[in-house]
């Protein structure tokens, strides 16, 4: 009985999850969208922020991780944070190409 109340206390219900569905497909409609324009050095920077707030919405939501403990939250954002690193390492060597 103990349990079916913690599950009932994570489930934010459809309407949640249609919003996120929906700004996932707009999010998706603008990648492409801003693919087709040439914004120079930082059309590889927009494309990435595009990204991540497509993961933060897919992380926070459907994987629910804001419903956590915070030692498990502290484990994703370091990873976040290495992955970070390679990208800013792998474009620093890039440029020099």
């Amino acid at each position: 009985m103990e349990e079916n109340k913690t599950l009932t206390k994570h489930s934010p219900g459809y309407g949640i999850y249609i919003l996120v569905w929906l700004a996932l497909v707009t999010l998706t409609a603008l990648t492409a969208a801003v693919a087709g324009i040439s914004f120079g050095k930082f059309s590889i920077v927009v494309a990435l922020i595009i990204a991540m707030v497509k993961s933060y919405l897919v992380l926070s939501e459907f994987m629910h991780l804001k419903f956590e403990m915070k030692a498990f939250r502290v484990f994703v954002v370091v990873a976040i944070l290495f992955f970070l690193l390679l990208i800013v390492l792998l474009f620093q060597n890039y440029s020099y190409y």
